[in-house]
């Protein structure tokens, strides 16, 4: 007898699109769109208690008297997203030292427009909330940039994007992951147990003999960012910054047994897909939840919600234009090549899509249900604003494909 099983043709003729679709540097962007609306679909449907009981399922690990207790929530955020931040370091490490901040030539007008595109928020949101001095520890939320989501819009738009114009999108959103990482370093760490921290700094000088002596292997790396992602929680330091550090002490190349490796780019390559289509939505869809029964206007412009909507939408684009225009007109940046001001004022508008790091911060500056939600609500609507305008205004400044190809043709030839 010959059995059929009836799932292999289905899993033939899905797998192809769904791996082309992962491939695309879209895939990201849009699967945590997804998610990120799921999760409000479901905040505001009968399923809701569910879905707020499931976070606040507390979760247990450890050994002996080392027990970790947290809700799920709480997991994702402090536990899953040190992930998130571990490729961020590897990120930032291979920019600075091999890629598009490797040089002042190339980090110049990035940097500038970085500055920019952090201080201006942020002075936005004060300005909105000084008579609100209960919200104004939140300050930092509209200061920060969703390169998933960002990027994802932008590569909607296909090849008509100039790489220069995706390069320098990557280098902002690199500078400004810097930024928010020292933000959460400086300003939302909780008191901390000094023996906790030199744990983690023998942990880091570990880490670093590894690195300097060039290890190939990942499993050292893995275990002793594990350990140090122990003592990062129990310090009172954010225990997502354990990632960053870890993936600081990572060499670029690497002495294996099949020689020289670059062991970063391949733990960053490793690591992408998991981050893209794993720990990022999984985070949107904790985090993006929030029940919009009884929201009105006069809930959106509030001041904290309002703040946080304004220094995305204005301050992005002041920030950004603003500061590169300075800093092009005072002759310490360049413009790259092929790419115009309208373009620049279109990713000025991409780079406020804040909602993965804008959301975090959120919950690292405030303990009130209330402000929670507030915060949600002002980064969803900065946000969604942010990548439709972004996006349309990219579209209309971009050249049409075939004009885009000729170009191209013009070049090669």
């Amino acid at each position: 007898m010959i059995s059929v099983n009836p799932v292999k043709p289905v899993i033939r003729a899905v797998a192809p699109p769904l791996r082309d679709f992962m491939q695309k540097e879209s895939a990201g962007g849009i699967t945590l769109i997804v998610a990120a609306a799921l999760a409000l679909v479901i905040a505001n449907s009968p399923f809701a208690a569910s879905y707020f009981d499931m976070l606040d399922v507390p979760v247990v690990a450890g050994i002996g008297s080392g027990v970790i207790d947290k809700s799920l929530l709480l997991w994702i955020n402090d536990g899953l997203m040190a992930v998130f931040f571990f490729l961020v370091g590897l990120e930032v490490k291979r920019e600075a030292l091999v890629g598009q901040l490797n040089s002042w030539n190339k980090a110049s007008l990035p940097l500038m427009a970085a500055i920019g595109g952090m201080a201006m928020p942020a002075a936005i949101f004060i300005a909105f909330n000084l008579s609100a001095p209960q919200n104004l520890g939140g300050w930092a939320i509209p200061a920060a940039t969703d390169i998933a989501f960002a990027l994802g819009i932008l590569m909607l738009l296909g090849p008509r994007v100039p790489v220069a114009l995706k390069a320098l999108l990557l280098a902002i959103a690199v500078i400004d992951d810097i930024g928010a990482i020292t933000i959460i370093a400086l300003f939302y760490t909780a008191e901390t147990d000094v023996n906790m921290l030199l744990g983690a700094a023998v942990t880091v000088a570990l880490l670093g003999g590894f690195g300097r002596a060039k290890v190939a292997s990942t499993i050292p790396y893995i275990l002793l960012g594990v350990v140090l992602w122990v003592f990062v929680l129990k310090s009172g330091v954010h225990a997502t910054l354990a990632g960053v550090a870890a993936a600081m002490c990572v060499p670029i190349a690497a002495s294996g047994e099949d020689g020289e490796v670059n062991l970063l780019e391949r733990m960053e390559h490793a690591l992408h897909p998991w981050v893209a289509f794993l720990v990022i939505p999984i985070f949107g869809f904790a985090n993006a939840g929030v029940s919009l029964s009884g929201v009105g206007l006069d809930t959106l412009f509030a001041p904290l919600p309002l703040g946080i909507a304004a220094g995305l939408l204005i301050g992005k684009q002041l920030g950004i234009v603003g500061f590169a225009w300075a800093a092009v007109k005072a002759g310490i940046a360049t413009l790259p090549e092929g790419v115009s001001w309208r373009q620049i004022h279109a990713l000025s508008l991409l780079a406020a899509i804040g909602f993965t790091m804008s959301l975090f911060i959120g919950n690292l500056a405030f303990a009130d249900p209330a402000q929670v939600d507030a915060v949600k609500i002002g980064v969803l609507a900065g946000s969604l604003v942010a990548a439709v305008s972004g996006y349309l205004l990219l579209k209309m400044t971009l050249p049409e494909p075939e004009t885009q190809a000729a170009k191209t043709d013009t070049l090669t030839a």
